[in-house]
């Protein structure tokens, strides 16, 4: 939603101190120069990407539209189900979350956090970092090493989309100008004709010139540096759930666990100590 309020206010001011200089807005609206400038735009990043990172380009472009998804209750809502699936474990052994995590959307536990169901990649994230510990087959600090790659391989897929719009929006101000130059190629087919429309030629070329490089730096910009504080926001989501699955692997209790989860929430959205446990010892009282 910021994006959009960013974008807005770009607009403003540029169409604002146009007018106020005496400009028509109006004269910007080239509609040849924008189907030139956005269709080179998007053409560029189609060549680009494979069909995967194209449909993870529009997933985050809708995503930092809407705004980051990750506040304090969503990462809240990662570690009170862990908390209590280790709490059930304490009592029952891992035998007794087996089902829980072959089956989290039938789960009882799971049910009653619809938001972590809902996502999908996390939910496997989570299967995949509980199994070992199910099956006994891993100590801590290899579960810590495995997940550690894990979380390298979501920084590398989410910078994919990030790196082909950002070299996509370098180019625009170059695109520009290629705008520019087709509408002086169409100034000089019509030298011969009056003053006010070979004036009008060369205004409508240099809106290309002028489109290419605002929307470089004032819109594409802006969303893609939005992109990247919400992977970062992403990236710390799988990292508390990280630090509480690795915690209790390496034999912390649950609420130990829970805690070392919280220290990898971002300080602007982390839970006090004292609250986050709170909150879990009511899930237990329930």
């Amino acid at each position: 939603m910021l994006v959009i309020i960013g974008w807005l206010i770009v607009g403003g001011a540029v169409i604002g101190g146009f007018m106020y200089s005496g400009g028509r807005p109006a004269s910007l609206f080239v509609i040849g120069e924008y189907m030139i400038i956005l269709g080179v735009f998007i053409g560029y990043m189609v060549g680009a990407s494979p069909v995967p990172i194209l449909k993870l380009i529009i997933a985050k472009v809708i995503q930092s539209l809407k705004g980051t998804p990750y506040g304090k209750d969503m990462y809240l809502d990662v570690i009170k189900p862990l908390y209590e699936l280790f709490m059930v474990a304490r009592e029952q052994g891992v035998v007794g979350i087996e089902e829980h995590v072959a089956n989290p959307h039938e789960s009882a536990i799971f049910k009653k956090y619809p938001r972590f169901l809902s996502n999908h990649h996390a939910v496997c994230f989570m299967q995949d970092a509980l199994r070992p510990i199910i099956d006994g087959r891993v100590k801590g600090d290899q579960l810590k090493e495995t997940l550690e790659e894990d979380l390298d391989r979501i920084y590398e897929h989410n910078a994919h989309a990030t790196n082909v719009m950002t070299k996509a929006g370098d180019a625009l101000p170059g695109i520009g100008i290629v705008a520019a130059v087709l509408g002086i190629v169409i100034t000089m087919g019509s030298i011969g004709g009056s003053k006010e429309e070979i004036g009008h030629h060369v205004a409508s070329a240099l809106v290309g010139t002028f489109l290419g490089i605002l929307v470089s730096y004032g819109f594409v910009q802006p969303l893609i540096s939005s992109i990247e504080f919400i992977n970062a926001d992403e990236l710390s989501f799988y990292q508390v759930m990280s630090n509480v699955i690795v915690s209790y692997a390496s034999g912390a209790p649950p609420m130990m666990a829970a805690e070392a989860g919280r220290k990898a929430i971002p300080e602007d959205r982390q839970p006090g100590s004292e609250e986050l446990e709170t909150l879990l010892k009511a899930l237990t009282h329930r």
